[in-house]
């Protein structure tokens, strides 16, 4: 990470998002904000990840939560995987990786014996002064989507 824990203030970030217009962490403020970082859209994982947390939304809004992710994609190829998968949560687009270096995610990678930079799964719980609540690093799709929707509620209840 960035240096950045539990009781951190959430780096502010100002970026397109799906469906046009823009998304800030100041949009949040006096609300819970679930932040999801993700490499690739219509990738296996991250759509599965993506479903998951859509299908959870309803719940997640009960919480007072919103639900944003964010990878390096374009808005536009946002907008695609969206429409694609009937997504119902909001996608920021970090074409030039300054929002995902600021959090932290922005890593040296290796597959197959290849070296590369790309994101590393990782969901940020924001509470509603900015501050960060809990970090899930180096995600695992299964059961992640439960595990924050526990985590928000407990942070309302």
């Amino acid at each position: 990470m960035a240096d950045l824990g539990i009781g951190s203030s959430a780096p502010e970030f100002d970026l397109p998002r799906d469906g046009g217009g823009r998304i800030k962490l100041s949009d949040f403020k006096g609300k819970p904000l679930v932040l999801f970082f993700y490499p690739k859209d219509d990738t296996s994982g991250c759509t599965a990840e993506s479903i998951a947390f859509t299908a959870l939304a309803e719940q997640f809004a009960k919480a007072g939560a919103t639900i944003v992710g964010m990878s390096p994609d374009s808005a536009q190829c946002h907008d695609r995987f969206i429409k694609k998968h009937n997504l119902s949560v909001i996608l920021a687009a970090d074409e030039e990786k300054t929002t995902l270096e600021a959090y932290g995610v922005w890593k040296k990678k290796s597959m197959y014996g290849r070296n590369f930079m790309g994101v590393e799964r990782t969901t940020f719980l924001i509470r509603p002064d900015g501050t960060i609540a809990t970090i899930w690093q180096k995600v695992k799709v299964p059961g992640h989507a439960e595990a924050v929707l526990a985590a928000v509620q407990s942070l309302a209840g």
